[in-house]
């Protein structure tokens, strides 16, 4: 059974930075594309930033662009989410996830199939 844990989130002011850890166990997360969505409340769920399973490809909302810096390390298993000049509307919960079978980078929620219970991250202004 594929378990993602996401660690890292917290309270924060505007400007702060913070980094999330994502851990996978019981699937090898090589070649497979990972992601991270959040959903704030009232919203719905959205795409942040995902990377192909190289790690080599990227990409990232809109909103999140140059602060934000997805990363994976395969040997490890694991993935983080940089945050840097946090603003009060990156307000929402976190989510790993990890992709069935697609190796390129997707921004697509469908094409994963393993997600994390997701972290708080509260940005106060």
């Amino acid at each position: 059974q594929v378990q993602v844990v996401e660690s890292g989130g917290g309270l924060v002011q505007a400007g702060d930075s913070l980094t999330l850890s994502c851990a996978v166990s019981g699937r090898s997360i090589n070649l497979l594309a990972m992601g991270w969505f959040r959903r704030a409340p009232g919203k719905e769920r959205e795409f942040v930033a995902g990377c192909s399973g190289s790690g080599i490809f990227t990409e990232y909302g809109e909103s999140v662009k140059g602060r934000f810096t997805i990363s994976r390390e395969n040997a490890k298993n694991t993935a983080a989410l940089e945050m840097n000049s946090l603003k009060p509307e990156d307000t929402a919960v976190y989510y790993c996830a990890l992709a069935r079978t697609k190796f390129g980078v997707t921004t697509s929620a469908g094409d994963f199939d393993a997600w994390g219970q997701g972290t708080q991250v509260t940005v106060s202004s």
